[in-house]
């Protein structure tokens, strides 16, 4: 019959067959008949054989299923590159390859301390800190030599009975081992037995020890795996970072090798230039800008051959889709970590709206006083006004209405442009506010936006600038483009502010004071100045002026008392 029984191991077989022997020569010493001595002492020889056989098979055995168990341990602690994993494998494996009640795995930070990682218990739970009794005297004579060291009994061991820490602890059975990567010392496995003596043998010392250098290897790599995935998380923060910037930057941003092709673009540069980054990104400036090429190649040449900056450099140029630009560019070398220069940065401004705008802006001002532009807020302009007291001024050109029966348009708005800039200028010079132009009149007042004290003297100074403006005016114009200006002050209570409607607005004075300087200046002979009683009270001891007639003007019941301003004391 077959035997389908699982075979003894060979240290098992050996010891059975040891044991037939002893009963063979039991046998024989009970036998009617004495056996020879020859005999006997033949079996008593190979009994003693055939134990000291088992004896190395055994340990053969032993150190077979160790070696085995360390290779399994290392594909095991080598299957992890989370540290704390790796840490809690380890352990786990020393507590149970010793038998030992605890395990403790101690690594250098970065100060070069030892700092326990991790300690777990033979029930592989993790060992709670207020236990970390261990014995530091063993530790540290393993970190000083850098040699395992193995007590059965450190109670009785003479190289440390006499230790506190042995004492005070009850420390016994004691195996502790170096972690050794490239001969270098980052750390070591403690394990211990406080109840048992003798529980670790040479045998478990070599074991751990093997052990030891392929965990300090795994542990190593799942340390600088920890540290890679940390820098490279970073990494990518920082990516993402700079890419959001990047991406937020208002202005366009270009950078272009030394064969002056583009090789990044941000959202801005695609907004500004007018194509996408796939359309870009590849290509040489000149293919993307041929307009512009004359004008740039030139500067990245000069950036890379200087290795200095270029700025402010403005360009007008047109493009297809949008016609006439003004782009600024600033140009600086890009280089890399050893500060070899690469290519060249190019930050791309594009200022066509607000050139746009401050054109714009340059026309508003010539149509309002600066004054009030700066008085005014966008953000919460509302119609209606205020009260105030000012001082009003109105000019009139005399005898344009004739000259201009027989003259061209274009030749009419030259000469009208040329008498009422002269006007205006008068008005500014003296910090006024120019209302409006009414076809061949200037309308202007002081004392708003800006309160101004002497508001209706520098009406008046403002009136005999435009009779000397004037006067220069006929040195250089023809006879037949003499004309002459009538002005008309008065001071008064007017309501100041916003009129019209949210989409047309218009700062203004209105009230019945606007109308009787009007009326004033309607009665006003050619290069005549006339001043109301109100204004006069209020300048008349600067100036020269002589009692007018009263006048009777339209929405009067009572003549206007007014004087002729000869001129200044």
């Amino acid at each position: 019959m077959e035997d389908n029984s699982t075979p003894l191991p060979l240290n098992k077989q050996i010891m059975a067959i040891s044991q037939r022997v002893g009963n063979i020569r039991t046998a024989l010493k009970n036998a009617p008949a004495a056996p020879l001595p020859e005999m006997l002492d033949d079996l008593s020889h190979l009994e003693g054989t055939l134990y000291r056989v088992s004896r190395r098979v055994a340990s053969f055995e032993e150190e077979h299923s160790n070696m085995i168990a360390l290779a399994d341990i290392s594909q095991v602690v080598n299957s992890s590159l989370e540290l704390d994993e790796v840490l809690r494998i380890v352990m786990d494996t020393i507590v149970r390859l010793t038998g030992a009640e605890r395990g403790f795995l101690m690594l250098r930070d970065e100060n070069g301390k030892m700092v326990t990682r991790i300690a777990r218990n033979w029930e592989q739970e993790s060992i709670n800190t207020s236990e970390f009794a261990i014995s530091q005297s063993v530790i540290r004579r393993v970190i000083d030599e850098g040699e395992p060291v193995l007590t059965t009994n450190a109670q009785e061991d003479p190289r440390f009975g006499g230790q506190e820490s042995i004492i005070a602890h009850n420390m016994r059975s004691i195996l502790c081992v170096p972690l050794k990567v490239k001969n270098e010392l980052t750390g070591v496995l403690y394990a211990d037995n406080r109840i048992r003596s003798g529980i670790f043998t040479e045998a478990a010392r070599n074991l751990l020890t093997a052990f030891a250098n392929q965990a300090a290897i795994a542990i190593e790599n799942a340390r600088l795996f920890a540290s890679l995935r940390y820098t490279l998380a970073e990494v990518t923060e920082l990516k993402n970072l700079m890419d959001n910037i990047f991406a937020s930057i208002t202005s366009g941003v270009i950078t272009a090798n030394v064969k002056d092709q583009i090789t990044l673009c941000n959202h801005a540069a695609e907004s500004i230039i007018g194509h996408t980054t796939a359309e870009i990104v590849g290509h040489r400036l000149d293919e993307i800008f041929p307009s512009l090429a004359d004008n740039i190649l030139p500067h990245l040449i000069a950036v890379r051959q200087t290795d200095e900056p270029i700025v402010d450099l403005e360009i007008t140029h047109t493009l297809p889709e949008r016609g006439s630009v003004d782009w600024r560019l600033n140009l600086s070398p890009l280089k890399d970590a050893d500060q070899t220069t690469q290519g060249v940065a190019i930050v791309l401004d594009d200022l066509t709206e607000r050139k746009r705008l401050e054109a714009q802006r340059r026309l508003f001002e010539r149509m309002v006083s600066p004054a009030v532009i700066q008085q005014l807020d966008p953000d919460s302009l509302h119609l209606g006004g205020k009260r105030g007291d000012i001082s009003i001024l109105f000019a009139d050109i005399r005898g344009f209405t004739s000259y201009s029966e027989q003259r061209s348009p274009e030749e009419l708005v030259s000469v009208l442009n040329r008498y009422l800039a002269a006007a205006a200028e008068a008005v500014l010079a003296q910090e006024g506010t120019i209302d409006k132009f009414l076809g061949d009149a200037v309308m202007a007042w002081f004392n708003a936006p800006i309160p101004q004290p002497d508001h209706t003297m520098r009406a008046v100074r403002t009136a005999l600038a435009i009779r000397d403006a004037v006067q220069k005016l006929h040195a250089e114009l023809p006879p037949e483009a003499h004309l002459s200006f009538g002005v008309g002050i008065h001071y008064g209570e007017v309501v100041l502010g916003l009129i019209g409607t949210e989409k047309r607005l218009e700062y203004t004075a209105i009230g019945d004071s606007v109308n009787t300087t009007k009326r004033i200046q309607e009665n006003s002979a050619n290069n005549q100045i006339l001043i109301s009683a109100e204004a006069y009270q209020r300048v008349n001891k600067q100036v020269k002026a002589k009692l007018y007639a009263p006048l009777r003007v339209k929405g009067k019941r009572e003549p206007v008392e007014v004087y002729e301003i000869i001129g200044l004391k």
